[in-house]
């Protein structure tokens, strides 16, 4: 087998969509004739976690390896699951780490990371480097073993670096150095892969020196394993089920859509009476307030955060899937993990979604009602027009061509052939 070192912070344990990428290529690698080894956190405090994830991992026969340095999220690790802020003080405290600490707060665990890499490559024969970021620190203590071991390293980009639409600068002279770095180890890494078109776009421009071919695209995706495996669960009544699996964080928000059911329930109360709406994930104080503000806890159930396996069961015993991007410009290049595994569904969607790759990729799919995210009345609208469709059962059918595309082994495959033709055109 061909090996592969594997650069990932975020890995099982570890829970949310950040982890999942990584572990659902690592999973498939050995299919292809690629065995991996991930270098990844030890204890550390973070939102949740996911032992269901882990034990995946290790079914898998995946060589972990942790470690651990000073950041913000190993100073938490004794209290382990760390209770999430509100929106308001996620964007005080991002926007100060963010004035700090240039590319991001992790830079001390990427250079633990970088040492024991050196160690691992020292003691055995790799054939390629794969870092999966964010945190973009990774990326340039890694590159100073590319000469020393004669090793291709291949960087994920999961989300984009200089335009991420989380990005905060302080200063001219923060993005000038954000962009100064990145500029750095792109002239050092031999291949990118992106999760989107517009990603790819935007660092051609901004680095004239990359070259068409030196970027591939390989999108968010969900696991058919995942859904040949689960077991829905028994309705508990005949109402339909509108579902959202995730966290709301920035400016991702629950209250248009909680604004356009009150309508809903003022002007159609039949039709409101007939749906509920389920959210799986960390639930924010704010948004309870604003459910029992407009008397929605008839209808709105909290489901909590639960493992993954778990949100797969909801999924699939779920009538229709809902998520949002707010409407800014700088949402047009994100693409949502979740939107891929709701696409592995085959569920009806209502996306409330601006201008960009989310939104071509949910009209590519075609069993999508899509809205402006912040278009009250519209999004009433689309949950009369679901409603009408769940009772004919008459919902628009996917495209299953489209769907199979994000299947995690397929992209697994595809990305092992990118290592694999770099090897051979070396």
């Amino acid at each position: 087998m061909y090996k592969v070192l594997v650069i990932a912070y975020y890995f099982p344990p570890l829970g949310l969509s950040g982890v999942q990428r990584t572990l659902k290529f690592t999973k498939y690698f050995k299919d292809f004739n690629w065995e991996p080894t991930v270098i990844t956190t030890g204890k550390i405090g973070y939102f949740a976690y996911d032992e269901k994830l882990l034990e995946e991992a290790i079914n898998a026969g995946i060589k972990i390896i942790r470690t651990e340095s000073i950041d913000p999220n190993t100073l938490l690790k004794n209290k382990g699951i760390v209770k999430m802020p509100s929106t308001w003080l996620m964007k005080v405290l991002g926007r100060i780490s963010k004035t700090f600490f240039i590319p991001d707060n992790k830079k001390y665990w990427a250079n633990k990371a970088a040492k024991v890499a050196k160690k691992v490559l020292s003691e055995d024969q790799y054939d390629a480097i794969y870092i999966s970021v964010p945190p973009f620190s990774t990326i340039q203590p890694i590159t100073k073993l590319k000469d020393k071991y004669d090793i291709p390293i291949f960087v994920d980009y999961r989300d984009s670096w200089l335009l991420n639409q989380f990005r905060f600068y302080p200063t001219p002279y923060h993005k000038y150095k954000h962009k100064k770095i990145e500029d750095s180890i792109l002239r050092k890494v031999d291949r990118v892969i992106v999760v989107n078109r517009i990603i790819k776009e935007n660092l051609l421009k901004n680095y004239q020196f990359l070259k068409f071919k030196d970027i591939d695209i390989i999108p968010h995706g969900f696991d058919q394993a995942d859904f040949d495996n689960c077991t829905p669960y028994p309705r508990e009544n005949k109402k339909m089920v509108i579902m959202y699996a995730g966290i709301f964080y920035e400016d991702i928000t629950p209250k248009y859509l909680l604004n356009a059911f009150k309508l809903l329930s003022l002007e159609e109360p039949d039709i409101a009476a007939n749906i509920e709406l389920h959210f799986v994930g960390h639930f924010k104080k704010e948004n309870k307030k604003l459910v029992k503000k407009l008397k929605l806890e008839h209808f709105v159930k909290e489901i909590g955060y639960i493992s993954h396996d778990e949100v797969i069961n909801r999924i699939t015993s779920s009538d229709v899937l809902w998520l949002m991007l707010p409407n800014k410009e700088k949402m047009k290049n994100v693409s949502p993990g979740k939107l891929f595994e709701y696409f592995g569904a085959r569920k009806p969607i209502i996306a409330s979604l601006p201008e960009g790759v989310a939104k071509n990729a949910a009209i590519e799919y075609a069993g999508a009602l899509i809205t402006a995210p912040d278009n009250v009345e519209e999004i009433k609208q689309n949950l009369v027009t679901a409603h009408t469709n769940f009772i004919e059962s008459n919902f628009t059918k996917c495209d299953e061509q489209y769907v199979e595309k994000h299947n995690r082994k397929t992209q697994a495959e595809q990305l092992v052939k990118i290592f694999q033709f770099h090897l051979k055109s070396e």
